[in-house]
């Protein structure tokens, strides 16, 4: 009966080993699924801003086709586009974790 004690008591310390290893294996996969879904919001943000730009930079081309013989109308553009320049190095440089 002693070696069946002894035989018990080593399933229960290898079953409480499989169940800390089970524990740390699911701690892990949370962590890793809340990385993906920051990883998946950063993206969708990304994505937005991108858009953003290309409507921009498309608008601002339609605006020089519009404007080619006005250089009034051409000078307020450069204007403008200096102002917004200026203002979105000011926001990435704000937005640019340190390296």
């Amino acid at each position: 009966m002693d070696w069946a004690l002894q035989l018990y008591a080593q399933l229960a310390a290898r079953l409480d080993a499989v169940d800390s290893k089970l524990d740390q294996i699911l701690a892990n996969q949370k962590e890793e699924i809340m990385d993906l879904a920051a990883l998946t919001a950063q993206v969708t943000q990304n994505t937005t801003v991108e858009q953003s730009a290309i409507t921009l930079i498309q608008g601002l081309a339609a605006q020089l086709v519009a404007n080619a013989n006005d250089p009034a109308a051409i000078a307020a553009l450069a204007a403008s586009l200096n102002t917004s320049a200026t203002s979105l190095a000011a926001a990435v440089t704000a937005n640019t974790p340190a390296a």
